[in-house]
């Protein structure tokens, strides 16, 4: 018992060192904005004297980006999920023989390099009248989440019984029906789970939109962090406020989804 006892103590420890030692960026990210003189350099490891002066800078300077990858975020999460699910549905419980060809396809299409996308999608995006808009960054950040939203619902509707499906289809309920139904409310973790990484990936996305975008009228808050550097290098805590205020999103649904994330992936597992 006292082996077992020092063990549990030697694991918890070791593991509350790494967890200070990932988060300590974080900390430092948060102290540095707080911090009066806005230089990281001479800054205290407590913020004893805290100023709010960046965020209220960031706020101004910012807020407009801020809400710019709020929306897109949003609108690429509802796009790809109204793609991705149907089309996992279909993989996953239709029997066709193209199922493995298209499963290959996903697969290959993940494998292809961000920058290759963003150059083909400019070119097409300059004759469709898409660049520096919304729409455009919303489907351009949707060709990376579709493929990952389609894998991971797949997964878990692989282990959904036929019989549900097929009891509504008895009762008059159409396919499409069924599917809204039945399996969208059943596959309810698997949803959660894809939209909330397709918001992660879409709200930090800066490669779509440092190629897609040449104006000031439509900046994510990525590209708006990238450029703010070099106007604002010397005033770190107004750039160190932005990328907090960036932050909160992420971490506010990652604690909300947390559940919902344990379940998708643990019900993808099971077969």
């Amino acid at each position: 018992m006292r082996d077992n006892s020092f063990r549990r103590a030697v694991y918890t420890a070791v593991g509350i060192t790494l967890l200070a030692v990932m988060l300590f960026p974080v900390y430092w990210m948060i102290n540095a904005s707080l911090q009066p003189s806005g230089n990281t350099l001479s800054a205290d490891f407590f913020p004893l004297d805290p100023s709010f002066a960046g965020y209220e800078r960031a706020l101004r300077e910012q807020g407009a980006n801020l809400v710019t990858s709020m929306v897109i975020a949003l609108g690429t999460v509802a796009f790809s999920l109204a793609v991705a699910a149907p089309c996992a549905y279909a993989l996953a419980q239709f029997r066709f023989r193209w199922v493995g060809a298209a499963l290959l396809a996903i697969l290959v299409s993940q494998m292809i390099p961000g920058i290759v996308i963003a150059n083909a999608l400019y070119t097409a995006y300059e004759e469709l009248g898409l660049l520096n808009s919304i729409p455009g960054l919303i489907l351009a950040n949707s060709t990376s989440a579709i493929p990952f939203a389609i894998l991971i619902m797949r997964s878990f509707m692989l282990a959904l019984p036929p019989s549900i499906v097929e009891a509504a289809r008895v009762d008059g309920a159409g396919q499409f029906r069924a599917f809204l139904s039945i399996v969208v409310p059943v596959s309810r973790n698997s949803l959660v789970t894809a939209g909330l990484f397709t918001f992660l990936f879409s709200w930090s996305d800066f490669l779509f939109a440092l190629t897609l975008t040449t104006e000031s009228n439509v900046r994510p808050v990525t590209l708006g962090i990238y450029e703010y550097l070099g106007t604002q290098v010397q005033n770190w805590g107004a750039v160190m406020a932005t990328a907090v205020l960036s932050a909160i999103p992420a971490i506010v649904l990652l604690i909300g989804a947390q559940k919902f994330i344990t379940a998708g992936a643990a019900g993808g597992a099971v077969k």
